[in-house]
């Protein structure tokens, strides 16, 4: 038997479209994956309770079950698997809507080979920190090996990418923390600098309203040079 450092990473592929699917797993496959495949959204329902996988491959537009609702029922039944959303809509309005129901990370149709890789082991890489310790960001303290924000007895749920942005504001409170660093370290950018993108303030956003108002102040906007995480909310 393998040991858990030798395992392959376990790949869930949901996608309708068989040439797709049959593209995704040679792909994935090709570059050292364990990946198993199902076309609709009940059957990956079914394959993720019945499987332990390290990612879910989710296409947005499936029949019977889109996307969107796969996603929010996993996450519902306390499952935290990475999702990485596949979707040919590319509006902000598409993306805040799979960021709501739980993804993790999307790439948009038409992707490239080398960019689909490159989400995928970043999404694992932020994954595999979820084993660091925990950290304290407010009155808050973070677990991230179970992704939970903890304050006076009440437990709030947070993502892979929740729990590494409240790292990174966390390492250094009071220092100005820019979009292009939260990139870079949280979603694994390498071209930043060339990205004009509102995923980092819809990110925030959403953390904000997660962690209520116990955070009332706790991760300031800096106009013009990013976030900042103060030790005691403001």
């Amino acid at each position: 038997m393998s040991s858990p450092a030798s395992r392959k990473p376990r790949v869930l592929v949901v996608e309708d479209e068989a040439s797709i699917r049959n593209g995704l797993c040679d792909v994935l496959v090709y570059r050292g994956f364990d990946v198993q495949a199902v076309q609709d959204g009940p059957s990956a329902l079914q394959a993720a309770q019945r499987d332990h996988f390290d990612l879910v491959l989710l296409d947005v537009m499936l029949p019977e079950l889109d996307g969107f609702r796969v996603c929010a029922q996993l996450r519902a039944r306390g499952d935290h698997t990475p999702v990485l959303m596949l979707t040919a809509k590319g509006s902000e309005e598409d993306i805040v809507h799979g960021f709501d129901a739980g993804a993790d990370d999307y790439v948009t149709k038409p992707f490239s080979v080398r960019e689909l890789a490159a989400r995928v082991q970043a999404l694992l890489r932020r994954a595999g920190r979820a084993q660091e310790g925990c950290f304290r960001a407010g009155p808050f303290e973070i677990d991230p090996s179970r992704n939970l924000a903890c304050a006076d007895g009440l437990e709030i749920e947070l993502t892979t990418r929740e729990v590494r942005i409240l790292q990174l504001l966390a390492e250094d409170p009071g220092r100005i923390v820019s979009r292009r660093v939260l990139l870079r370290e949280a979603w694994d950018m390498n071209n930043a600098e060339n990205v004009e993108t509102r995923t980092v303030d819809m990110h925030i956003a959403k953390l904000r309203k997660k962690l209520g108002q116990r955070a009332e102040g706790l991760v300031e906007t800096v106009r013009g040079g990013g976030y900042r995480l103060w030790t005691v909310a403001r």
